[in-house]
């Protein structure tokens, strides 16, 4: 009998239609977030190609600031993701 291991996907689609792949990601030390960047993560997230811990933990994101983009994303699509009062987050989590 052959077991059947669940596997990340090697591409997802990315927020333009286009294929992502982890290399196609932003880098790990990236700190300005424009909304192609935000939207990447998000798209590697839903599309099973990060978890979510793994993005936080790449990013050096809190889970509401992922959230949050996640969120601006399903509301308001692309645009969304121009709001800058965002970077709450990253103040208050290196705070604590």
């Amino acid at each position: 009998m052959e077991v059947h291991r669940h596997t990340k996907p090697m591409q997802v689609i990315g927020p333009f239609g286009e294929a992502l792949s982890l290399a196609d990601l932003p880098t790990n030390n990236t700190t300005r977030w424009v909304i192609r960047r935000k939207a990447e993560v998000v798209a590697a997230v839903n599309g099973g190609l990060l978890s979510l811990e793994e993005a936080c933990a790449r990013y050096n994101l809190s889970l509401e600031e992922f959230c949050s983009w996640q969120e601006a994303i399903d509301k308001s699509g692309l645009p969304g993701l121009r709001v800058s009062h965002l970077s709450k987050y990253r103040t208050e989590n290196r705070a604590s």
